[in-house]
């Protein structure tokens, strides 16, 4: 069962507050990040997408690379902005 998250929480969420950063201190951010912690974040983004690596073998026969994945994630912020 899904239990909503209050504001207040979010602010202290260190994945939704990467979601407050502009472009350029988005980008440092994420390019900081190990590729594992970027796939956890896009999969906990989007539960629907193929990221993890037995997943993405398993569907598409290659694993996310993290320059792929800073560019997923960065348009999925910022889309969002």
């Amino acid at each position: 069962m899904y239990t909503p998250i209050s504001e207040e929480e979010k602010l202290k969420h260190p994945y939704y507050q990467i979601m407050e950063l502009k472009k350029e201190e988005l980008m440092v951010e994420l390019n900081s990040w190990s590729r594992l912690k970027l796939i956890d974040w896009l999969s906990w983004n989007d539960r629907n997408g193929v990221y993890r690596d037995e997943d993405s073998l398993a569907e598409l026969g290659n694993i996310l690379g993290k320059d792929e994945a800073i560019e997923i994630m960065s348009r999925q912020i910022l889309e969002n902005q």
